[in-house]
C-alpha cells in the first residue's frame, strides 16, 4: 500500500511539473513556446493547459483574467499592508491593580464596563502596549503570610479582566505578589504565560526576574520593560535570597547593571518600580537618588507605584520621572489624586510625548479624574501639565 501511494504522488508531482512548464511556455511566449505547445498536444494536455493558463479552446486567446486578479490581488495587499502599518505608537502604565472582592463582584454583574468606564478602556484597549502593576497573586493555593494586615490573592479565572482591557505585560515585583507564597506565585506565572501576557520583576532566577521584556512597533522602534522593588515584607522575598522571588533594588546595583545592559538593546527603556511611603506625597531620600542613577543609566523614564496616592512628576536630564501612579483599579473607592495612569506617545517624525490621565473611581469603577491634572501640576516642581495631562519641562 505504501507502495503504491509512493508511486501515485510521484506521478502526481511529475503533472504537477508538466503542467507548470507549459504554463510557463504559454504565458510568458518564450523561446520555447512553441515546442511546449507541440509537446502538450502530443500528451493530450493541450486542453488542459488552456484552461490552466486561461486561454481560449477555440481560438487560443489567452484570457486577461488571471493577470488582472493577480494585479487586484497585489493591489488588495498593498491597501492591507498600507492600513497595518501604524506609524504612532503609543504605551500606557497605570499605578497599581489589585483585583479586589469588590472588582470582581462588578466585574461578575457588568462585565469589563462594570470596572472602568468606555474613556478608560478605550486609553488601555488602544494602546499599542499596555503596562499593570500586578499587586497580587493568581492562585487558589498557598498559606496567607503572617503578620501581614492586608493579603491579596485572586482566583485565575479573572485574568479576563486583562485580557479584556489589552494588558500586555505584568510588573510582578511589589509587596503583595508573595502573599500567599512561592506556590501561588508560580501559579501567577502559570495564569499570565497562559493568557499571552508577559511578565518582569519576579522569576525562579534573578536572571528571569530581572529580565527584558521587549516590544517592536510598525516602524521597527523597540522598547524595553523592566521592573523592580524596594519594598517587601522579608528578606525571603528577595529572588537572591530565594527561589522563586522578585527582582529589588535595596542594593541598586543590580537594577542599574541590569538598565545599562538593556540601555543597548532598545531605543526607549522604562522602568517600574515598587518604592516609598504609603499614603504621602513626601518622597524618600532614596527616591530621587535612585531615580536619578536610573536615568543616568540609560532609562527613558521612571514610572513608580505603591503609595496608593499620585506622587510628584519630575524632569532629569530631560527625563521624566513620575514617582507614584497610585492605585488604578483596587477597592471600591479611589478618591480624587489617588491614583493615575501615564501615556507616552511617539508619532512618525519620533516625537515622544507623556501624557498623566488622573483617575478615580466609585463602586469598583475606575474613571478620568479631569480635575486632577492642576492637582498633579501643583504637587510637581518645575513641571507643567496641560489641560489633556500632556506634561512639559518648566523652562
Amino acid at each position: 500500500m505504501k507502495k503504491f501511494v509512493a508511486v501515485l504522488f510521484r506521478t502526481i508531482l511529475v503533472l504537477i511539473i508538466v503542467f507548470a512548464g507549459c504554463w510557463y511556455a504559454f504565458a510568458q511566449n518564450g523561446p520555447f513556446n512553441d515546442k511546449a505547445k507541440a509537446f502538450a498536444k502530443e500528451q493530450g494536455l493541450e486542453v488542459q493547459l488552456q484552461w490552466l493558463i486561461g486561454a481560449d479552446e477555440e481560438t487560443g486567446a489567452v484570457s486577461t483574467d488571471i493577470a488582472e486578479d493577480s494585479a487586484q490581488e497585489e493591489q488588495t495587499v498593498a491597501e492591507v499592508q498600507e492600513v497595518e502599518i501604524n506609524p504612532n505608537t503609543s504605551i500606557v502604565f497605570t499605578g497599581d491593580v489589585e483585583l479586589s472582592e469588590y472588582v470582581q463582584a462588578a466585574y461578575d454583574a457588568n462585565g469589563i464596563s462594570g470596572v472602568t468606564s468606555t474613556e478608560i478602556q478605550s486609553l488601555l484597549q488602544d494602546a499599542t502596549f499596555t503596562m499593570i502593576n500586578n499587586e497580587f497573586c493568581f492562585s487558589e493555593r498557598g498559606q496567607k503570610a503572617p503578620d501581614k494586615q492586608y493579603t491579596f490573592r485572586v482566583n485565575p479565572s479573572y485574568v479576563k479582566v486583562f485580557k479584556d482591557l489589552g494588558v500586555d505585560i505584568a510588573g510582578l515585583a511589589n509587596n503583595h505578589v508573595l502573599d500567599y507564597g512561592k506556590d501561588a506565585l508560580t501559579d501567577t506565572f502559570t495564569t499570565l504565560t497562559d493568557a499571552g501576557i508577559d511578565y518582569t520583576g519576579a522569576g525562579d532566577s534573578l536572571e528571569e526576574a530581572s529580565k527584558l521584556i521587549i516590544k517592536t512597533d510598525d516602524m521597527g522602534r523597540t522598547y524595553g520593560f523592566l521592573a523592580a522593588s524596594h519594598v517587601i515584607p522579608v528578606a525571603s522575598w528577595n529572588v537572591v535570597d530565594s527561589q522563586p522571588g522578585e527582582f529589588c533594588f535595596y542594593d541598586e546595583t543590580d537594577l542599574l547593571e541590569a538598565i545599562q545592559t538593556a540601555d543597548s538593546q532598545v531605543d526607549y527603556l522604562f522602568v517600574m518600580v515598587h518604592w516609598g511611603v504609603e499614603h504621602t506625597t513626601e518622597l524618600t531620600d532614596y527616591q530621587p537618588n535612585d531615580a536619578h542613577k536610573m536615568i543616568d543609566a540609560g532609562a527613558d523614564a521612571v514610572i513608580g507605584m505603591h503609595s496608593h496616592c499620585i506622587q510628584p512628576v519630575e524632569y532629569y536630564n530631560g527625563k521624566p520621572i513620575f514617582y507614584s501612579l497610585g492605585n488604578f483599579i483596587f477597592n471600591q473607592t479611589i478618591k480624587s489624586g489617588g491614583g493615575a495612569a501615564v501615556e507616552f506617545s511617539i508619532d512618525e517624525n519620533n516625537t515622544v510625548a507623556y501624557r498623566i490621565i488622573p483617575i478615580t473611581a466609585s463602586n469598583a469603577c475606575t474613571s478620568v479624574d479631569a480635575s486632577g491634572y492642576s492637582y498633579v501640576e501643583s504637587i510637581s516642581s518645575g513641571v507643567a501639565v496641560g489641560e489633556d495631562g500632556v506634561i512639559s519641562e518648566k523652562q
